[in-house]
């Protein structure tokens, strides 16, 4: 009898211990309360530093690059010579399309010497004409001795128009020679890789007596100006950023918040992870820049007023309701709420909550409507 009791006394011993310090721990819960007043709500994301317009410069003519030094995080301003692509023997082809043009303005000099006096010749033997044709009217001379004067007469004209043609075909001739000289100056101004604007080097793609494809880039340049941040939210809570809402942007290489603003929002949202791109712009530009850097962004959309705030954690799911665990005497019952608003810290309601609030733990016993609460 003696060796039960002994027994008895050590389960009531161990029950106690286990009823203490199990079971009365795993029951025992913190407890909030819901606070009531303004908040401001914002809307995260993390994004990137990228920029509104990113130019590839380069040639459109391929060859071999010449005098090309710049390199990556580099400044560039409008108008700055990139490089220089080897036109092989295209000056040697204008040189001699010059020249061209220089014999041709030659020949017409001599053509228009000459014409000058054939115009003299044929002046004068149209007069010789005009006189023996008197003289035929007259018969003072034979037919044959007239039409002999009559052809004088016309070959010297003919030959001022043949030499007249001469000229207008080598004047026509100048004229398709500087159209092929304008369009190999113009071709050649090409082969001169300028920026079309100012600003920093973020990539090379070609380096120094490299020969390069038609069309290929030499260099991608992003002007300071241009900066901004993609960011990308999920669509069920960037329904009310718009264009102009304040941000903050904090970057991953410092601890420093740059306020910004929305400047655009894509249209399409991503159809795989359903978030929406969205745009930010820093009120001053950011100098220096490091493309892609990864940062956090804050954007505030609006103000509510008078409203219940109640902390993230205590914000359950129970019976495919969401709500929170409240307290009454002494024992724990879901109450669904309508969420209106979520923020980093809180959520949001209008609905009246006196109730102290449980807090879930998850190393402790899974809350169920009218389980008895111990709380602190």
């Amino acid at each position: 009898m003696k060796k039960y009791l002994i027994y008895l006394a050590i389960i009531l011993v161990l029950g106690g211990v286990f009823y203490k310090k199990v079971f009365i721990p795993k029951h025992t819960f913190d407890t909030v309360q819901a606070t009531q007043g303004d908040v401001e709500i914002k809307v995260s994301g993390i994004g990137n530093v990228g920029a509104k317009h990113i130019y590839k410069i380069g040639s459109i003519y391929g060859g071999k690059v010449l005098d090309f030094n710049l390199t990556q995080g580099d400044s560039v301003i409008k108008g700055q010579i990139i490089a220089n692509i080897d036109s092989v023997d295209l000056k040697d082809k204008l040189n001699e399309l010059k020249n061209t043009i220089l014999k041709l303005q030659n020949d017409i000099k001599s053509l228009e010497v000459q014409k000058q006096s054939a115009i003299i010749e044929a002046n004068y033997q149209n007069e010789v004409y005009k006189k023996n044709k008197k003289l035929y009217k007259k018969h003072a001379i034979s037919e044959l001795e007239y039409k002999k004067y009559v052809t004088s007469k016309d070959t010297a004209y003919l030959q001022v128009k043949n030499l007249a043609s001469k000229i207008d075909s080598l004047k026509n001739q100048i004229n398709i020679t500087q159209a092929s000289i304008n369009g190999l100056e113009e071709r050649l101004k090409r082969y001169t890789i300028i920026s079309p604007i100012s600003g920093v080097i973020t990539k090379t793609f070609a380096s120094n007596y490299q020969v390069i494809m038609p069309n290929q880039a030499l260099i991608e340049v992003v002007n300071p100006n241009d900066v901004w941040i993609k960011t990308y939210i999920d669509t069920r809570i960037s329904g009310d950023v718009k264009i102009g809402d304040e941000a903050m942007v904090k970057l991953r290489s410092s601890s420093t918040k740059y306020p910004a603003k929305v400047v655009s929002i894509n249209p399409n949202n991503n159809p795989i992870t359903y978030e929406r791109e969205i745009d930010v712009k820093l009120d001053k530009t950011l100098y220096p820049f490091y493309m892609n850097e990864q940062a956090k962004i804050e954007i505030k959309v609006k103000k509510l007023n008078n409203v219940i705030k109640i902390p993230n954690k205590v914000v359950s799911f129970y019976k495919q309701k969401e709500g929170i665990w409240v307290l009454d005497n002494n024992k724990a019952y879901f109450k669904p709420i309508d969420i209106i608003a979520h923020t980093d810290k809180y959520v949001v309601t209008k609905d009246n909550i006196n109730e102290p609030i449980i807090v879930p733990d998850p190393k402790k016993k899974t809350l169920t409507d009218g389980m008895k609460i111990y709380h602190d």
